[in-house]
């Protein structure tokens, strides 16, 4: 069988598929396995019920079933849908959009996928541009998005030890250069792996430094504002018409809707409604169905506040603890957790690859993601990279704290065997 280079890079190997396909092998041999590496939201029952009320009332109505289950929805999204949305950021932000401004995903990964390959990649005068990402580590599954090689930049990040086990990264403005390559800049905001919520004045200057290159700034929302709102320090929202701004229900608890939205400028939204059409027809009905019942009365908002930024907070807080008493007299530091729903951990000096430490894991029963895989992008060597682990804090409270115990003494012993 004789493949396109687009078969053959996406049938063939990547970091994101291994992992996919390793969790799954481990899983299926040990059931038992603590699965600490995959992004999956935790289960609140309140939440849950919320939901499960929600598709009662949908299969007792023939009518919205048959539209649930019987109708395409349109390119753009169902624009009831997309006026509710706007009108919620405009009441709560004040931001100038309308349903024009807004178009419905069939989730974040594929309405990156469009995105992104919309704006980098070869161009019509023959220059090949990419994805500035001012911000490393980022989101494992950008790494192998893009049609074309050498598609995405990176700069390394400034870090700053905070405390004795607590760092932050901030973005390194100096170490940033905006060229003639550069299609658009790109932030996770909070960022995924890390937990990292770039603070109001690098958004600002972000901002300001992609409208004076004349390039959008795309900010991935998908753990952010307005929902679900898991960021435990006070943030501004931020939008404007050379921003575009992905939001999910993923994270909200619906990550089997594959449902989300794009806030953008009405000619982006335009060309991205009509590529969308083209790779993926329509989108999905289940995820809008939904959400129409929760924007209805802004009960979105207050589910994000009250329910789930609550518990991860108070979920992250108290899995910092537990690492702290477990990895005690070890050299290691935790990024300070502001928002998302992983705890991203960087050993210092470890005497092995973060890859070897994950098999080693694996052995003992526990998965997570070695951290190299989440710096797309960055061309320098930078023995950081094969230090750091991102840990899910999302499972289950008792397996959790099982895990945590596992990860304390396999790196214990890593260090101690040098």
């Amino acid at each position: 069988m004789k493949l396109s280079l687009f078969g053959e890079k996406y049938s063939g190997r990547s970091g994101i598929v291994d992992l996919m396909e390793d969790m799954g092998r481990a899983l299926l041999l040990n059931p038992d396995m603590i699965a600490l590496g995959g992004g999956n939201p935790a289960r609140i029952p309140a939440l849950e019920a919320v939901f499960q009320t929600r598709l009662q009332s949908l299969s007792r109505d023939p009518g919205q079933v048959h539209a649930l289950l019987g109708k395409y929805q349109p390119p753009q999204g169902d624009e009831a849908l997309l006026k509710q949305l706007a009108d919620l950021l405009g009441s709560e932000y004040g931001w100038p959009v309308t349903a024009r401004n807004i178009a419905l995903t069939n989730g974040g990964q594929t309405a990156f996928f469009i995105l992104a390959n919309m704006l980098a990649g070869r161009h019509a005068d023959g220059v090949q541009r990419q994805i500035q990402l001012p911000l490393t580590p980022e989101y494992i599954g950008y790494t192998d998005i893009g049609l074309e090689p050498d598609f995405f930049s990176a700069s390394r990040p400034a870090l700053e030890i905070l405390d004795e086990h607590v760092f932050k990264y901030r973005v390194d403005f100096e170490a940033l250069k905006i060229t003639s390559r550069t299609a658009a800049l790109c932030v996770s905001r909070p960022t995924n792996p890390t937990g990292n919520v770039l603070t109001d004045d690098e958004m600002a200057h972000l901002d300001q430094l992609a409208r004076t290159h004349a390039v959008p700034l795309i900010i991935d929302g998908a753990y952010g504002t307005p929902f679900p709102n898991i960021i435990f320090t006070p943030v501004n929202p931020l939008w404007n018409e050379n921003i575009i701004l992905l939001l999910s229900l993923s994270k909200l608890g619906l990550p089997g809707a594959r449902s989300g939205f794009i806030v953008a400028s009405e000619e982006l939204i335009q060309a991205y409604a009509s590529a969308n059409t083209i790779l993926n027809l329509a989108c999905g009905n289940l995820g809008p169905a939904l959400a129409r019942y929760l924007f209805a009365d802004g009960d979105i908002l207050r589910l994000s506040r009250e329910l789930i930024m609550p518990y991860y907070r108070d979920r992250a807080l108290q899995a910092m603890d537990w690492f702290v008493t477990e990895l005690a007299g070890l050299p290691f530091y935790i990024h300070k957790p502001e928002g998302a729903i992983f705890l991203w951990l960087w050993f210092k000096d470890l005497p092995i690859s973060s890859q070897q430490l994950y098999e080693r894991l694996k052995q003992q029963g526990v998965l997570v993601i070695p951290g190299h895989n989440c710096f797309p992008g960055l061309m320098q060597d930078w023995s950081h990279t094969r230090q750091c682990l991102r840990i899910s804090y999302a499972q289950d409270a008792q397996l959790l704290r099982k895990g945590i115990r596992l990860i304390a003494w396999e790196v214990r012993r890593v260090y101690q065997q040098g």
